[in-house]
């Protein structure tokens, strides 16, 4: 009798667990996120995220009256302004492959000590604009809390979007939102998705 209210509570247990956190369990299900060159994108390593233009290359950067600094937004930028990023997931998994439909967390790879001195982080995060009347991507996030994820854009193989995935209850999956960028070139989450490509940094 002992035995089989183990066993029913074990099983229940793992249930849970599959259910509350199913990256943890289906992580190695998901195909790997790739790069410009085919290879598979690794967590930490230092990458640009290009987007296509109708005049030249862009990537994203964060940039503050020209300057780039920490607590700053993120917006659309040109190429010889961008900064690196790093992605690591939320669930650690076995090895360092960046998968589709990973919960991440983003991190600029630029001025982490001057962060660290003005007391924020580089990691990505949403906030609301009382000036644009919004929510935008900005930098200041913390670990775990601040939830992106990458996958395959439906309208085009080749491209990747970006969403914002975000938490309210601990154990609440709510849906994740593509992540776009309005007309003042901010990233902003619930917009049309962006179709990006992973450069890497060398």
């Amino acid at each position: 009798m002992k035995i089989t209210k183990v066993l029913r509570l074990s099983f229940l247990l793992f249930a849970f667990i599959g259910t509350s956190f199913p990256e943890a369990v289906h992580a190695k299900d998901a195909a790997a996120v790739l790069d410009v060159f085919g290879h598979e994108v690794q967590a930490g390593a230092r990458y640009l995220i290009v987007a296509p233009s109708t005049d030249n290359t862009t990537t994203l950067a964060v940039t503050i009256n020209g300057q780039v600094l920490c607590n700053s937004d993120v917006i659309l930028s040109t190429l010889n302004e961008s900064l690196p990023i790093t992605f690591s997931p939320v669930i650690q998994s076995t090895d360092s492959v960046i998968r589709e439909g990973t919960h991440l967390n983003v991190n600029f790879a630029g001025p982490i000590a001057m962060c660290a001195m003005a007391g924020v982080t580089p990691m990505w995060k949403i906030r609301f604009s009382t000036t644009l009347k919004g929510y935008i991507v900005t930098t200041g996030g913390v670990d775990r809390l601040n939830r992106f994820k990458i996958t395959k854009y439906e309208g085009d193989n080749s491209f990747y979007q970006l969403s914002f995935c975000p938490m309210s209850e601990p154990f609440c999956e709510c849906s994740c939102v593509p992540v776009g960028v309005n007309g003042d070139k901010n990233l902003v989450p619930g917009a049309s998705p962006l179709l990006v490509m992973f450069e890497p940094d060398e």
